[in-house]
């Protein structure tokens, strides 16, 4: 039996548009002789679709386009996903259409509703298992979750003989997860001794990063067949046939490429045809800047360097370099005197007080409402340049810095930012070595580095995972040899900072846990660990 694998990349709510890409795609795998087509989790409306599912005609419209996808599926079978409604609950279903009509539907039986899931806010929980005959096998039908499950309902649908487990997904990236779906996959296939294939789908959406990889396993527990991570495609794969497993991508280059799609995915949909970034001759713009020209193609992509009386000479000439690297046309807008005028006017209020952070901030958010003026004057989308080691500490500028309407970097260390612009420059040299080695700076007084505030990132990046994503304490931290002071630190400001962070733009999620809807925690916090 062909089955092909419908990796596609849907827009969450444009149920109409979605509906045409799964009707295309269910054409072109009745071109390639295929007998059952699969689709991801909830593709006819997107995932996630959040509060959308509050709404009763978004529900009735993506009923009405399951009947158009039926009506065209021909000879062809069809598993695919969408939102069932019965009485006054809805489900996260799948429908089984055979001769373009739906022979049974499925309703997932375990709800995520941990990390960044919230699906027991929406849906109600099926609670059958479901098998169903099809050109002589007996196939068994879950979503998602079901398979994560111990025992879950693959477990009785093997039972019951099914020897292929349809599982659909929009599973979202994070780094490594692939190799750990395969794992659980391997296990879980072995176990019921059943061929299990698993669709996800692909595309980014807000915060989320979909990486594709649909994998089939064989019931010896082998992944015999995989589908590109990253990539929207149309995989085929003969069942009973010769293998046709693709290799993953490393580490750095699958972070590379989750980022590149996931711009390339939030400015397409949000019909933003050009990005502009503010270069300040630093690692992270640099990086920024590199990574939408890749991305977008230099022709949309556009770079401010906006030098203040702080500014080194160096920073110009790094940015003009790297601009020139990248084919792209620098435009240089001093803020010297804007800055100037704002210090004459704010004289008298600030009664003669020494200059502080508050001279500081007044430069990037002089900035920021410059790339915010040109955002609205061309319509570009201004892409932020911090670091996930910045976001968490704090050292970034409410309404400077962080003003913009996406930000690249928000889930990337420092310290992976680094091994990222290494692995880039073995492609091709876009960033020069000069700003690689030169000690980081917000150059917003006098001799200025980061880490006058902060601890070597060396030494931050690690304190701030074990807390943020692992969830370990003071002690538990201190434990592993840091500095117990320094964690206390570092804890202090990831706390404080929540604030700053709950009015920053949204940015792709990498690591396993990341700023947004992830990490929820409250802004008054009278709780130390």
């Amino acid at each position: 039996m062909k089955i092909a694998l419908a990796q596609i990349n849907p827009i969450v709510g444009d149920i109409q548009g979605n509906t045409k890409k799964i009707t295309d795609f269910i054409n072109e795998a009745i071109v390639q002789d295929a007998d059952l087509v699969v689709f991801p989790e909830l593709a006819i409306v997107g995932y996630p679709p959040e509060d959308l599912l509050l709404k009763p005609q978004f529900i009735t419209d993506n009923l009405e386009a399951l009947k158009e996808i039926a009506a065209s599926c021909g000879n062809l079978a069809c598993y695919v996903g969408f939102v069932d409604k019965k009485n006054d609950q809805i489900f996260n279903a799948g429908a089984f259409i055979v001769d373009k009509k739906i022979k049974e539907i499925y309703h997932k039986n375990n709800l995520p509703n941990y990390s960044v899931f919230d699906e027991k806010r929406y849906f109600t929980e099926g609670g059958k298992s479901s098998v169903i005959s099809f050109r002589g096998y007996k196939i068994g039908l879950s979503i998602c979750e079901d398979i994560w499950v111990e025992r879950g309902p693959y477990y009785d649908e093997a039972k019951k003989g099914a020897k292929i487990i349809l599982n659909i997904n929009a599973s979202p990236y994070h780094r490594g997860k692939i190799k750990e779906r395969e794992k659980l996959l391997r296990s879980r296939a072995k176990a019921i001794k059943a061929y299990t294939i698993y669709v996800n789908m692909v595309g980014g959406q807000d915060e989320f990063v979909f990486d594709g990889g649909s994998m089939v396993v064989s019931p010896e527990g082998e992944a015999v067949a995989a589908a590109k991570q990253f990539k929207e495609e149309l995989f085929i794969f003969d069942l009973g046939g010769k293998k046709q497993k693709n290799t993953w991508l490393g580490d750095h280059d699958e972070v590379y490429e989750a980022l590149l799609l996931n711009l390339r995915d939030y400015a397409r949909k949000n019909k933003f045809s050009d990005v502009i970034i503010g270069v300040s001759g630093g690692i992270d713009s640099a990086l920024t800047l590199t990574l939408a020209v890749d991305a977008l193609g230099k022709d949309k992509v556009h770079a401010v360097y906006m030098p203040s009386p702080y500014s080194a000479r160096q920073s110009l000439e790094d940015s003009q370099t790297l601009c020139a690297n990248l084919g792209l046309e620098l435009k240089v807008i001093p803020i010297s005197g804007i800055f100037s005028t704002y210090l004459k006017e704010l004289d008298l209020h600030f009664e003669g007080k020494p200059a502080n952070i508050a001279e500081e901030n007044l430069q990037a958010r002089i900035r920021g409402n410059i790339l915010m003026g040109l955002s609205n004057k061309f319509g570009y989308l201004v892409l932020t340049t911090g670091n996930k080691s910045e976001m968490s500490t704090g050292y970034c500028t409410l309404y400077g810095d962080m003003a913009g309407g996406y930000s690249m970097l928000k889930d990337l260390p420092k310290t992976l930012v680094y091994k990222l612009v290494d692995f880039r420059n073995k492609k091709s040299e876009a960033i020069p070595n000069s700003i690689i080695v030169r000690p980081p700076t917000a150059e917003l007084k006098p001799n200025q580095t980061d880490q006058d505030t902060l601890p070597d990132y060396d030494i931050l990046d690690p304190i701030m995972q074990a807390y943020v994503e692992e969830n370990k304490s003071i002690k538990q931290i201190a434990a592993k040899g840091f500095d117990s002071a320094v964690v206390k630190k570092i804890i202090a400001m990831i706390d404080n900072s929540e604030y700053k962070r709950r009015q920053s733009p949204p940015g792709p999620k990498i690591t396993p846990r990341a700023f947004g809807k992830d990490w929820r925690l409250p802004i008054t916090n009278g709780y130390k660990s």
